[in-house]
């Protein structure tokens, strides 16, 4: 299944955003594949981050990640740049884009 997501970033944290990205830390990236990511993209248009996540099961994903503590600590991290963030409850499983159009 994939997932569409779309978060905000505060204003002057675009940069500090990106370099988290890039030091993601190698245990979260073990424990988002082990919770059934096949892959996971995030796109920035201004203060605009769009995610697509394409996972076995998007509520199973959100469980399995939501108390594991690398993911907690990333998200707490992640807290500090962000005006919208990323819902990890259960009613986070329901937080996708809707799908508008897709190529036949």
């Amino acid at each position: 299944m994939r997932v569409a997501l779309h978060t905000r970033l505060k204003e002057g944290t675009e940069e500090a955003y990106e370099q988290a990205h890039r030091e993601v830390p190698t245990e979260l990236v073990e424990a988002i594949r082990a919770a059934g990511a096949k892959d996971w993209t995030i796109w920035r248009s201004g203060l605009d981050l769009f995610h697509v996540i394409d996972c076995d099961d998007y509520g199973d994903l959100l469980f399995a990640l939501e108390k594991l503590p690398v993911n907690v600590t990333w998200q707490a991290r992640m807290a500090g740049y962000l005006d919208v963030v990323h819902d990890y409850s259960s009613e986070g499983a329901a937080a996708g884009l809707p799908v508008v159009w897709q190529l036949p």
